[in-house]
């Protein structure tokens, strides 16, 4: 069933959004507690791509985690807005956390492509809530506890994809604006540990996104472990249909259960 973020008073619901943002649980039957992920699909912030999210869900429930997909908001919609979707999912997570018998200290994030751009914009921009406290909900942290990035969009400056840049800002963004945005460059130490992988070839999202952002981890002493495969299309979801790629769901499988979830 589809819940929601929201029940009144979106934050920066322009009066062009055809729908507001709203969450679907994948839950896992256990009765004690265990770590939750919430899926933000690809899609460019154009729109959401189906097989980067509940598949995926699916197969994190096989892992013995519970899942969410997130329908944030896209172009009409600007910053702040899929931002202030993506805090108040890890919230509303955290705050029905005793009643879905999941840890609210183990509630990750999971994004590919421009999700990863939002994941990684998660990951670094928690200290400052990007919308005003209207309930309950929003008492409740918005850091997530890990991430994992798919092939994402990290830098509006470098090696950036277009698309994402002009649909998440507009046309004649501030240069202070997309490096703000640039999330190579807000890493610190609270930065959750992120698990990143992307193919060397990708031809939309270049691999130097993954790799800057690996190096800010780095620098900050953040956990990390990343894999470029050498070769496939950008994309490629849980990649099933590559033998070399699919491997990603086992690595990612392996570094989970090192992350306690």
């Amino acid at each position: 069933m589809t819940n929601l973020l929201w029940t009144q008073n979106v934050p920066f619901l322009s009066s062009e959004d055809e729908f507001t943002p709203t969450i679907t649980p994948y839950l896992i039957n256990r009765k004690e507690k265990h770590g939750a992920v919430i899926i933000f699909p690809g899609g460019g912030y154009q729109g959401r791509a189906h097989h980067e999210g509940e598949p995926v869900a699916k197969w994190l429930n096989t892992l013995g985690i519970s899942a969410f997909v997130l329908n944030y908001r896209v172009s009409p919609s600007r910053h702040p807005a899929p931002l202030a979707d993506a805090q108040r999912a890890i919230r509303y997570v955290r705050h029905h956390a005793e009643e879905w018998s999941i840890d609210k200290q183990k509630i990750g994030i999971l994004g590919f492509s421009a999700g990863g751009h939002l994941a990684s914009t998660a990951s670094t921009h928690f200290l400052q809530g990007c919308y005003e406290s209207s309930d309950r909900i929003d008492e409740e942290s918005c850091r997530p506890n890990i991430a994992i990035v798919c092939y994402p969009v990290i830098s509006f400056t470098h090696f950036y994809h277009e698309g994402s840049v002009q649909n998440l800002l507009g046309n004649n963004s501030s240069e202070q604006l997309r490096l703000s945005l640039s999330n190579e460059n807000n890493v610190t130490a609270d930065t959750p540990p992120t698990f990143l992988w992307h193919t060397a070839d990708d031809g939309a999202v270049p691999v130097e996104n993954s790799l800057l952002y690996a190096q800010s981890l780095s620098k900050n002493n953040v956990p990390f472990e990343m894999h470029i495969f050498p070769n496939g299309r950008h994309g490629l979801g849980l990649a099933e249909e590559d033998p070399v790629v699919g491997k990603w769901t086992n690595l990612c499988e392996n570094w989970l259960k090192q992350q306690g979830f």
